[in-house]
Formats: structure tokens, sequence, C-alpha cells
């Protein structure tokens, strides 16, 4: 086969790069993953444009940078006309579809002042990212005094399915899906969000959870799936937090199998304010302690081990109906989880496990047989993913408007010319605390530039920092104000205004078209500079003399 029909871009959840056991995990195996990667291309310096799930997943889904989109966080509108990963398949006539979760916040104000129909096609659209939507379900239903977190998307279809099982409540996915049980009283909830029931039995069969349910309805899609070819985008909710897991899933790991924790006391002693902020908070102060990395990082692998055998499930069936043969794969995540290194949890800042994520492409052709069961340590960033399936829909590239660059070359084997660093934002605007660092919304800005070496962060108004990734993997000592590294700070100071002036929203026209234009007729009226009309041909200025001419006939 010459190249794919259709691509199953599979998305994780806070799903940290190396807990995995293709990626080293000591207890963590997850074989089918390791599977996928042996037929496919593992990328092991993969990282996202922004350690959070909305902003993160906008640059996935539009191939561009957050400075170029704007969605800078959760809940943060993506703008009418920022053209996303459907709209550019479509043209190439690959269908684009989601099973799962996108974060996605429309831009209500955009689509009112443009008159857009909300229930037309090109209303839905663009209110879903781009994508046509087999059942979307951002997962996230926490209820507060205020309501729901999120009415809408929030895990409603699935809600309405796990009552049709027999989960009567108001809120199945939180009381039953995300919920264990009192040992002392069977009726009574040991909610999911308190990290003392993480190792808990969610109350929830296992085949009715959410991961199982999400391959459930991506297998639905593939069943009917006609002959167009189609792009799918499933994705999980898992292993994001509530972490509580079902049986047996809860109950595999314990404390034995937690890897060291990965933390410092400089740290603590030489924070850099923003971070310190960080880890002073609520989720910071928490996962500090040893009795909470002890509770939820053994849920947090059972969630990885279900997701990979829901892999195994999901592969089986490709297998069984011959899709694995005409399918392109594509596994990775938002994000990562700190899960108390750095003293911190949850995920938003620059240490590797947060901001880097696995990837693993495998390519049915025989193009990537070269390649296959191959690690590739190019820096690779998630906009780059856009490109690459424009390329495999046999679409032409777009580079104006997507900022990433095509991994094709490499599971072909190539060596393409790449780029020396990668790129991640982060907006800290909104976080109560945090904030309070910023003189105002627009300077609550960090950004993050790293090479193969070397990972500069940039917090405006505040010190840098600067970690050698050669001589300090874990990222503990804190060079940003070190007179020896000067040079290597200007450096990457340089390198960030670079990229910052790049040309990233002339996306309306191409270098090609630019230059186009360049050999457009000079015949057509503009004759700007001449003082005599003899300075230049006659035909050039036969419009401007004599006397006027009558209106032409029709």
């Amino acid at each position: 086969m010459a190249k794919p029909k259709n691509i199953l871009f599979i998305m994780f959840d806070q799903l940290r790069w190396d807990y995995l056991s293709c990626a080293g995990h000591p207890h963590l195996h997850t074989p089918h993953i390791d599977a996928l990667a042996a037929e496919g291309v593992r990328f092991t310096r993969a990282y996202v444009q922004s350690p959070v799930c909305g902003a993160s997943r906008m640059s996935f889904y539009t191939g561009r940078y957050v400075h170029s989109h704007g969605a800078t966080w959760n809940r943060v509108p993506l703008k009418v006309g920022e053209r996303t990963l459907g709209d550019h398949l479509r043209q190439s006539g690959m269908e684009c579809w989601l099973v799962g979760k996108t974060h996605m916040k429309a831009d209500d104000e955009g689509m009112a002042w443009l008159g857009i129909d909300r229930e037309s096609q090109i209303g839905v659209r663009v209110e879903q990212c781009g994508f046509d939507v087999w059942e979307r379900d951002d997962g996230m239903r926490p209820e507060g005094p205020d309501g729901h977190y999120d009415e809408t998307y929030g895990a409603a279809a699935y809600n309405d399915w796990l009552r049709d099982k027999g989960y009567h409540s108001a809120n199945p996915w939180h009381d039953f899906a995300n919920s264990g049980r009192d040992e002392s009283d069977p009726e009574e909830m040991a909610s999911g969000w308190f990290l003392r029931n993480a190792r808990k039995a969610a109350a929830i069969r296992e085949d009715d959870s959410e991961t199982p349910y999400m391959t459930s309805r991506a297998i639905e899609f593939m069943e009917q799936a006609g002959d167009t070819p189609w792009c799918l985008h499933l994705s999980y909710i898992k292993p994001h937090w509530p972490y509580i897991a079902p049986a047996p899933y809860n109950d595999m790991y314990g404390p034995e199998h937690v890897p060291p924790v990965a933390r410092h006391e400089r740290e603590l002693t030489e924070a850099h304010p923003v971070f310190k902020a960080f880890m002073e908070g609520r989720i910071g102060r928490a996962f500090s302690r040893d009795e909470v990395r002890e509770a939820v990082i053994p849920a947090y692998m059972g969630l990885i081990k279900q997701c990979d055998d829901q892999m195994g499930r999901l592969f089986a069936w490709l297998k069984e109906t011959g899709r694995w043969d005409d399918t392109m794969i594509v596994l990775t995540s938002d994000h990562g989880d700190y899960l108390g290194d750095h003293w911190m949890g949850e995920k938003d800042l620059f240490h590797e496990p947060s901001v880097k994520v696995p990837l693993i492409l495998r390519h049915p052709g025989a193009e990537a047989d070269a390649t296959r069961g191959t690690s590739c340590d190019a820096l690779v960033e998630a906009i780059d993913l856009a490109p690459t399936f424009v390329e495999v829909a046999g679409g032409e590239a777009r580079p104006h408007i997507l900022e990433g660059r095509s991994l094709m070359p490499w599971l072909r084997g190539e060596t393409p010319e790449w780029r020396d660093f990668v790129v991640s934002e982060y907006d800290y605007s909104v976080n109560p605390a945090v904030s309070k660092l910023a003189k105002d919304p627009s300077s609550a800005r960090l950004f993050m530039i790293a090479d193969a070496r070397w990972k500069f962060m940039h917090a405006e108004g505040m010190r840098p920092q600067l970690f050698d990734m050669q001589e300090d993997p874990c990222e503990f000592v804190d060079l940003g104000e070190s007179p020896a590294h000067r040079e290597i700070i200007d450096m990457m100071h340089e390198r960030l205004g670079r990229w910052a002036r790049r040309l990233s929203q002339r996306t309306t026209r191409s270098d090609a078209q630019i230059v186009a234009e360049r050999d457009r007729s000079p015949k057509r009226g503009i004759v700007l500079g001449v003082y005599d009309e003899e300075e230049v041909p006659a035909p050039m200025t036969q419009a401007y003399r004599g006397r006027p001419r009558p209106v032409s006939a029709g």
C-alpha cells in the first residue's frame, strides 16, 4: 500500500511520556502500546505547545502556536476563522470526526457578529473545532454550589447511557464512574475527588467505565464509516483525574511500584517566583506528601493499564476487519502530570513530566518499513501532526498557515532539514494566586525554548530559568542567574525574539502566491513616478491620453 486511506488520531489526557514500558517504566507494562511502537516510530522528544488542556489541544488541532491562534488557556475561545484539521483534510477529500474530548470553547461572540447559524453545518463545525461529531465528551462533570463545571459537553451522553445501564443518580459520572464506596456503608460514596480514596475501586463495572465506553463509541463509528477516507480523533479522558480506577485496575499496583520522586531541596530554596507560587498552592503541597503519591500514583498506573488494554481491544478489531492495513495510527497525549516531581502536582509548567509527551506514529505503507520499531530523537512539536496528516491525505503543504512540519520524512527514514529548538507557552493570568506576580493579565506569560541540551524559561518582568538537560536531566539546578552561562541565556533570548518575530498572521497568501504577485502584468494602468507621458511606451498610457472615451456597448 502506497499510503493509508484513513487516520486514527488517538490522544490520552494527562499521560506522562515515561509511564509506558516502551519508554522505560520499570513496573507499568503496556504491551499493546509497545506493540504499536514496534510497528512504527516512537518520538522521544515530543513537546506540547502549552502544558494545559485547552491551549495544547488548540495547537494540535490548528497546527499553530498558541501565540498564533490565541486560545491561551482553558475556556479561552478559538476565534472564528482559525482553520483546523477538519478544514484542511476536507479539502483533500478526507472526513474528520471526533469521538471524545476537545476542550474547545466556541467563539460565541464572533459567531454572533458574523451571523453564523449554529445549527448549520458550518456553524456546528466552527463550534466543534472543525470536527464532525460522533460523540463529544469532555469528561469533566464536576458539580458544586454554583452548578456543573461543564453542563453541555461534560459526559452528558455518557451519563444518560449509564442511567440506561442501571446506574441511577443525578450524576453517575461522579457517583459511580469516579467514586468508590465507603467500607462501613456500601451506599455511601467515597469520592474520587478526595485523594485518600484513590486506591478504592470505582463503583462501576469495568466495561461500563469511561475508557472502554469511548473505545466502543470509536468502533461504532468505524463500523458504519463508508468508502470516504476519514480521520477519527479518538480522544480519551483518562488517565486524567479524578484518580480512581475500576476493579481490577485499582489494585494492580501499590506503593512499592511508585518510582522515586524527582525533587530536590534546592528547588525550594532557590525557587523562581512563578514556580514557587505553584509549589505553595494546594495541589503542590498535596503532591509533596508521600502518602498522596502512594495513593494516587498506583491508581494513575491502573488507569494507564486500562488504557493499554483498550488499545489491545481496539487494535485487534482493526486487524480483524482489515482496517489495520489501511489506517495510519497516531498515539499521543495533550500534556503530562507532575505527580509530585519538583514539589508539584498537575501540569502547567515546563519540566519534562509536564511538557513532554509520548508520541508514536505507525504508518501501514511500505514506505515506512525501514523505520519500524525505531525511535527518533528529533525535536518534535504538537503542531507537527497537522501538516503530517495533510501530507498523508494527499494535500498540498501550507506552511503559511500550518506552523509545524510534516513528520513523514522521519517515517521514511530520511533526515530532513529540521528545527533547532522547540517552543512552549503558558498563560497564568487566570490563576488567582500566581497572577498576582504579574502587573496585568497581558504580562502573565511564560515561554519555554528548549534544544537538544538546554531548556530556557522566560517570564515577563522576572529573571529567566535555564537547565542543562545533559548534565542535569532531572532539572534540579537552575542556571538562570549563572554568569558562566550568560552566552547561553543570551542565545535563548535571541531565539525567543526570532521566533516572536516570525510571520504568523499572513495566512491568506502563501509565499508562492506572493512570488507570483511579482510577475503580475504591469499593464494595468499604474504608472507611478512618471513625470512626462513620453517616458513610458505609448500603449501603457493610451487610456490617459486624448478625450474621454464613450461608454462601450454592453
